[in-house]
């Protein structure tokens, strides 16, 4: 407990938003000290403080109300690390079930009731996004998926969605800072912008592999001026052997990547003698979209909205102890539920 953080409601009218700000997404000081909490929990500390029963010790529990696959532990952990409470839960990445427990946390209350919206905002939006990453990953089967989601996010929250991408089976991640929060490299090659400044894509695959370090890897989007087929060979010939894939982003208003166009892309390299080339695919994919063009032949595949758009996983923190006492609102059971897949975390 922090004497920084929101205690009573004067507190509350006190606060002041610089009208200059920047942006609006919260600072993580901010986060710390409560400020993106629900007003009612600064009204029931100030409650329970009023009548002496602010460090009345409980228990919580958090469930999901749907399956998935957990993510945003680490980051509910560093909210609480500095307070005086015992956490249990499940690892970060596990599969869990409709209304298991997912997270047990003993303390008294006014040393961490004042997060539960952070909590479980950390918890639902980072295991909707795990879980979308897990679909897609069991989709793809042993071929790999990039997340490339950034763009269809608020940029503070961006990272953690990749992320939790990650957690959920993403091979990598396009968002700079989500790779190395995951001890990472970003991975990614260059935009359809460069083709169109340049004038041509072999041009611009020849600079491409003239200036990045060998250590990236030779993917070459080949969409933007002629037929991908054709253009994926006159890559292939200008690069050879140095060449690792090539990426085929077609958009919707033609037709969007299809099995057809893999295949044939597919085959004619094959018969042109590059077989080492590789097929990434990325543009609106989805798991039904990533089985049939994986099938067709694609390699490997960049997926965006469909993880940055998952929904999040409603999550519930019930208090089943109070003082000892097992207790429960209307509708649940009192007193903790076992779960002996819980880990102690803190």
């Amino acid at each position: 407990m922090k004497a920084s953080e929101l205690r009573t409601l004067e507190q509350v009218r006190q606060l002041k938003v610089d009208p200059g700000r920047r942006f609006y997404s919260a600072e993580h000081a901010e986060i710390a000290a409560g400020i993106t909490t629900d007003i009612y929990f600064v009204r029931t500390y100030e409650i329970l403080a009023h009548l002496g029963l602010a460090d009345t010790p409980v228990v919580a529990e958090i469930f999901p109300r749907r399956e998935g696959i957990l993510a945003g532990v680490e980051e509910v952990l560093n909210l609480l690390k500095d307070k005086e409470v015992e956490v249990w839960g499940l690892p970060e990445g596990s599969p869990f079930s409709p209304k298991e427990v997912i997270m047990r946390i003993h303390g008294k209350y006014n040393h961490f009731g004042l997060f539960e919206t952070a909590i479980l905002g950390m918890l639902a939006s980072s295991s909707g996004w795990a879980t979308a990453a897990r679909e897609v990953k069991e989709a793809a089967g042993d071929k790999p998926f990039y997340c490339f989601g950034a763009r269809h996010v608020h940029p503070a929250v961006a990272p953690v969605m990749e992320r939790a991408a990650m957690i959920g089976g993403a091979a990598g991640a396009s968002c700079i800072l989500a790779a190395k929060l995951m001890g990472a490299e970003p991975v990614g090659t260059v935009p359809h912008a460069v083709f169109l400044i340049i004038g041509d894509t072999v041009e611009g695959a020849l600079a491409y592999d003239r200036l990045m370090p060998p250590e990236a890897k030779r993917t070459i989007l080949i969409d933007t001026f002629k037929d991908e087929a054709e253009e994926a060979l006159r890559v292939a010939r200008a690069l050879g052997e140095r060449l690792t894939g090539i990426r085929l982003d077609t958009p919707s208003e033609r037709g969007g990547v299809t099995p057809e166009l893999v295949r044939e892309v597919r085959v004619r390299l094959n018969t042109a003698g590059f077989k080492h080339v590789g097929i990434l695919v990325s543009g609106g994919l989805t798991p039904e979209k990533i089985r049939v063009l994986a099938e067709a032949g694609a390699d490997a595949f960049g997926v965006g909205s469909y993880i940055s758009g998952a929904p999040p996983i409603d999550m519930t923190m019930d208090l089943k102890e109070v003082a000892g006492q097992p207790v429960a609102k209307r509708g649940r059971l009192p007193g903790i539920i076992p779960n002996p897949r819980l880990q102690r975390l803190l």
